[in-house]
């Protein structure tokens, strides 16, 4: 499943295609093996309340959010091999390329909305 991540208290495109992981498998995976991420893609994992970067191969944002959609923390440009704090008001997480979060001045008590996304198709 994909989605859209729109900040809504700015506007902002946080990613055109996010992919959720809400299965254990998936949840575990992350983003593991993966050389990168486009500046329009994401990964948003649920439920979660806390990340790491080991052995990830680049750095990433992380915007950590409530069940209302609230943004609770965020910490930017996530090298690997870190952890992210027990976020304990979290109910998920979205991962960004690094630099996203300052490219749309994303902050806690920001509103995020998960919109339908639909695929690029290729040549577009």
């Amino acid at each position: 499943m994909l989605v859209q991540v729109v900040n809504e208290s700015s506007g902002n495109m946080l990613a055109e295609q996010a992919e959720v992981a809400r299965s254990f498998g998936r949840r575990l995976k992350g983003l593991l093996l993966r050389r990168g991420l486009s500046p329009s893609e994401g990964l948003v994992i649920e439920p979660c309340n806390a990340i790491h970067t080991f052995f990830m191969l680049f750095p990433i944002d992380a915007v950590f959010y409530d069940f209302a959609g609230r943004v609770v923390a965020v910490f930017p440009h996530l090298v690997p091999f870190r952890w992210t704090p027990f976020v304990r008001e979290a109910q998920g997480v979205v991962e960004l390329p690094a630099g996203k979060v300052a490219a749309t001045g994303t902050q806690p008590g920001d509103r995020l909305a998960f919109l339908p996304a639909h695929p690029k198709e290729l040549g577009t």
